[in-house]
């Protein structure tokens, strides 16, 4: 890995984590053209690039992160005073709390089976444009709900809203398939106001984050990749992915409230096709 590569795969996660057109995805492909797949240290920088869209949600979402994080030592307090059930009703940040606690807990099965279908992505690319195009129609459909349809605030999301979010979070574990623009679409259609889709998702995307670096510092592990002979290069990647990363979700956010997703839409589409076709081309050669 070179110090360009450091930079622009830094540049390529900041932008996609955020913007509805998978990080994983491009990072795939990314690795493939630059003939970087299969590097020991892969998993351990990829964990470093995650941590640095982490700190650009905490950032961008600060006054919320914040909210969210008190609530939740008041929950721990209500825990242990047996209070938890009976405080809280109709507060905004508590409820939050306890749908993602739904939404994240839909994911756990689907772990078992995440290595799998990365595998196939990796190994055949018209696996992986398959997952880009849908993409692209969920992103076109999200753009055709109606305003005076999207009226739910965070006090206002049920454990089944919670389910769906959590259901389109867990088929975006699909390299090709953007998390933050697969749960913005999920909460559009199940009728969230623009501003709480937008924050569900981010929010949702915190705890989310941190267990797939995890994930990826365990590989690393496994792999016997743990060297930091190339930290500098981490430390850039970091850096790179929480500025990046900073705009993207500001972009993200003037986007779904102008209802211009459809300009993803096209680009995933035209993406999921070369993908799709070249892969077809690689297999046939």
């Amino acid at each position: 890995m070179t110090l360009l590569d450091a930079i622009l795969m830094g540049i390529v996660q900041g932008l996609t984590e955020f913007l509805p057109v998978s990080s994983s995805g491009h990072l795939m492909l990314y690795t493939h053209i630059s003939g970087n797949a299969g590097e020991e240290n892969n998993f351990l920088f990829s964990a470093f690039l995650h941590l640095g869209t982490l700190l650009a949600v905490c950032i961008a979402f600060k006054s919320t992160v914040v909210a969210l994080a008190k609530e939740g030592g008041a929950m721990v307090k209500d825990l242990f005073t047996g209070q938890l059930f009976k405080k809280g009703l109709g507060n905004p940040e508590r409820n939050m709390l306890y749908m993602m606690i739904v939404s994240l807990v839909v994911l756990v099965p689907f772990y078992f089976i995440r290595d799998f279908i990365e595998g196939v992505a990796e190994k055949y690319l018209i696996a992986l444009g398959c997952f880009f195009l849908y993409t692209s129609v969920i992103l076109f459909l999200s753009d055709r709900v109606k305003d005076e349809k999207t009226v739910k605030t965070p006090a206002d999301i049920s454990w089944k809203d919670a389910l769906i979010v959590g259901l389109f979070q867990a088929v975006a574990l699909l390299p090709g398939v953007s998390r933050s623009g697969s749960t913005i679409c999920g909460g559009l259609f199940i009728g969230m106001n623009r501003d709480t889709a937008v924050k569900y998702s981010f929010m949702l995307g915190i705890p989310t984050i941190l267990a797939g670096c995890l994930v990826e510092i365990k590989d690393a592990a496994d792999a016997n990749a743990l060297s930091m002979e190339q930290f500098p290069l981490f430390v850039v990647g970091f850096i790179v992915s929480a500025v990046v990363g900073i705009g993207a979700i500001k972009m993200v956010d003037l986007l779904v409230k102008s209802n211009k997703f459809k300009y993803f839409a096209i680009y995933t589409l035209i993406l999921g096709l070369v993908v799709a076709g070249y892969g077809i081309f690689e297999m046939v050669h």
